[in-house]
């Protein structure tokens, strides 16, 4: 607690208003120096100092826009906070030329409500200070009613919700750093970043994407990469990495987040969780900033913008799209009962949060992490909004995944919307409208959209049923025939409305919460022992099959199978309409010892293994590849539209048979090419009669994964092909028509 409430003197508060709306120019005050009392940022009992002159003019400044601008007169800022009695300015600034350390110098301004509020907007214009390396926070005040939502404390510095930066803590992991504090920053220096003059997005249609689900700190972390330690787990190593996005041939990322977080947000206080450091990322601190800890060398938050567009301009060059994985259904501050207050609730908790006002103002929580976002109240709507346009214009992401978007669909209280009118906006803003908009259409409250989610036939959806009845049929479950044949034509069950098409399911077997494709073939059951939870977190119903062994072993048969299985997902995944989305590391067979929600390791559990790739990449890896650009190659799997009866013909009059575990079907090419699939689930051969192929043509094998590399998968097809063919048991063959 401060020993005393610092604020500006008498003399230069000054007097009367900044203005009604939303003033674009700053208004001069006539005193020459603000008068303030200074602290140290990492003192926690404050002794009152003497007060100091400061040669800043100050100025009421201006409403609009939030956070921090330059404007004629200075620096303004400006932040809302519709309850707020008492807002105080804090700034560090740079020492000798040097960055504001957090240990350095805080300056505390208090707003004059007379002067510096317009409407619900406190705001501020300071002249003569630094254009960057500039520390800032908050301090607010108001109603102590819990009761009605509000959770002020004015002890507690905030981060502005509109800060472009944020500093703190600058290498990931770094427990000498552990409580380190987080501030907004700005750079007003820095050259326009330059993009090329022959620069252009790729502009992939969607139904043409390959997505490759990873996690920029993970990708390259490990000791294996081969890369400079100094750029490991770093935006530019994920650059140095890029030959190997190209040869796997996947054409679009899909980041884990990259927003600002706090990996060391299970370590603040003992509890069962304080050994695990948050990996995955989703925790967002702040919506505009990218995460500080990703820059190389510990570059801190000027060089991770600068260094996560070097990225993308790379990814782009390379003709690889950036999807960012966004998490908008909750922040990093917790519950009630162990807050991590770092600004959303200290500015407005009854704004920001959904609270129940019917049961003593306790925070709603949909998100499962203690506190769901108000995402449809006006404010709210507008800072994800302005959030989402930011990494368009700023760094020319792609487009966004958003986590847990049920939550999107909600009202202020909680309830279920028709029309969230942040979905329709999202969905017609000018900006974004070029940009890939996927839904995870479901929430923890138990909102489950998948193939409803309100869409204005824009929004795209993680298709959790194309998981599940997928795994289900290839372990060989009953009376899943019928629902695997609806997956992979495109899931028109729940797509084939209004203008959707196939491209507006993204069809997944494996993400990274869950299991890994090798975990899925190895265990029967989740191993989450490590997270310190009793074995109860992670999802139960993970449709997996162990091949008759739990976990690793040197059962050779067992091991066969379970490759084998691996290639028949994956197959079916690259052959299925709508867009594939695959998980960093299955490439190669990456396991995490059968933990399904391995948040909190940062370790090898869930860091790529650069050298069990090079074991695999005559094999597993090669069938991987072959078969994603099989995929690219043939454009019978992504039609625009849903399939007819002149697209695909079943093989099949069998479709009742609860026990029948065979399925195939011939994909019809216009030009001829067409290609015959079988997948058989049994544990027996089951011998089936081919189709004549289409005239002037012949059957070649390009796919039988009962065989071993590179019999797997022969890209230019062998011939040989007669009037049947023996598949094997929990084994899928491909063939394509070719000119005889």
């Amino acid at each position: 607690m401060c020993s005393s409430r610092l604020k500006f003197s008498k003399q230069s508060s000054g007097g009367g208003s900044s203005g009604r709306g939303f003033s674009r120019k700053a208004r001069a005050k006539t005193t020459p120096a603000i008068t303030v009392y200074a602290r140290h940022a990492h003192e926690s009992v404050l002794e009152e100092e003497a007060p100091q002159k400061l040669g800043f003019k100050t100025f009421p400044g201006q409403a609009f826009p939030f956070g921090v601008s330059q404007v004629e007169n200075g620096i303004n800022f400006a932040i809302f906070s519709q309850h707020a009695t008492a807002v105080t300015l804090c700034i560090s600034l740079p020492q000798g030329g040097k960055f504001g350390r957090p240990d350095g110098e805080m300056i505390e301004v208090a707003l004059d409500p007379k002067v510096n509020k317009t409407g619900d907007v406190w705001h501020i214009c300071i002249e003569d200070l630094p254009r960057d390396n500039v520390l800032y926070g908050y301090k607010i005040d108001g109603p102590r009613d819990w009761r009605k939502g509000h959770r002020f404390d004015s002890s507690i510095m905030l981060i502005d919700p509109y800060a472009k930066l944020v500093d703190g803590r600058r290498f990931f992991g770094d427990a000498s750093r552990k409580l380190s504090k987080f501030y907004g920053t700005y750079d007003f220096d820095s050259l326009p970043f330059d993009w090329g003059d022959n620069y252009t997005p790729p502009n992939i249609p969607e139904k043409d994407l390959v997505i490759y689900e990873m996690n920029v700190r993970a990708f390259t972390a490990d000791k294996s990469s081969g890369l400079d330690p100094n750029i490991r787990g770093s935006y530019l190593g994920v650059i140095e990495k890029i030959p190997h996005l190209l040869e796997l041939g996947v054409n679009a990322v899909e980041l884990l987040p990259v927003f600002e977080f706090d990996e060391f947000e299970f370590q603040r206080r003992p509890n069962p969780r304080d050994h695990l450091i948050n990996t995955w990322g989703y925790s967002t601190i702040n919506f505009f900033a990218p995460m500080n800890r990703y820059a190389s060398r510990g570059g801190g938050p000027r060089n991770a913008s600068q260094e996560f567009k070097e990225m993308v301009k790379a990814l782009h060059g390379a003709g690889i799209e950036v999807i960012l994985d966004v998490v908008y259904n909750h922040t990093n501050e917790a519950d009630d009962k162990n807050p991590y207050t770092t600004s959303f609730r200290g500015i407005d908790n009854k704004v920001y949060y959904m609270v129940d006002l019917n049961n003593s103002g306790q925070l709603l929580n949909f998100s499962g992490c203690g506190n769901t976002l108000n995402c449809n109240h006006p404010v709210v709507m507008e800072l994800i909004l302005d959030s989402l346009r930011h990494w368009v214009i700023e760094y020319h992401v792609d487009g966004f995944r958003f986590d847990l978007a049920s939550v999107l669909c909600r009202g202020t209280d909680g309830s279920p919307l028709d029309a969230p009118p942040l979905i329709r906006a999202i969905a017609k803003d000018s900006i974004l409208s070029s940009c890939k908009i996927i839904a995870e259409p479901w929430d923890c409250g138990g909102l489950y959209l998948v193939g409803k989610f309100p869409n204005w036939d824009r929004w795209v959806e993680w298709n959790g049923k194309y998981r599940d009845d997928i795994r289900k049929f290839i372990k060989g479950d009953s009376g899943m025939k019928g629902s695997f044949a609806t997956r992979v034509a495109g899931s028109a069950d729940l797509y084939k409305v209004n203008k959707r098409k196939p491209c507006h399911s993204v069809n997944f077997v494996i993400a990274h919460d869950g299991f890994t494709l090798r975990d899925l073939v190895s265990y029967n059951f989740k191993h989450n022992d490590a997270n310190g939870e009793g074995g109860n977190d992670g999802c139960n119903d993970n449709f997996s099959w162990n091949c008759g062994f739990e976990g690793e072993t040197d059962d050779h048969n067992i091991k066969a199978l379970r490759f084998r299985q691996m290639k028949n997902f994956h197959l079916a995944l690259m052959i299925s309409q709508g867009i594939p989305m695959m998980l960093m590391g299955d490439e190669y067979g990456h396991t995490r010892n059968g933990n399904n929600n391995s948040y909190g390791h940062d370790t090898s559990m869930n860091n790529f293994q650069w050298g069990l790739l090079d074991a695999e990449k005559s094999s597993h890896f090669r069938f991987f590849s072959e078969a994603i650009k099989f995929r690219q190659a043939h454009q019978v799997f992504t039609s625009d539209n849903f399939l007819s009866k002149n697209d695909v013909t079943w093989h099949e009059n069998n479709w009742d048979n609860h026990e029948s575990k065979f399925l195939a079907f011939t994909l019809h090419d216009k030009n001829g090419g067409d290609v015959y699939l079988a997948f058989n689930a049994h544990d027996y051969f089951v011998k089936v009669s081919i189709p004549p192929p289409p005239p002037k043509r012949r059957w070649l094998r390009v796919v039988d994964t009962n065989f071993e590399s590179p019999e797997d998968f022969v890209p230019q097809g062998l011939p040989g092909i007669g009037s049947t063919y023996n598949v094997a048991p929990y084994s899928s063959i491909l063939l394509e028509a070719k000119l005889a």
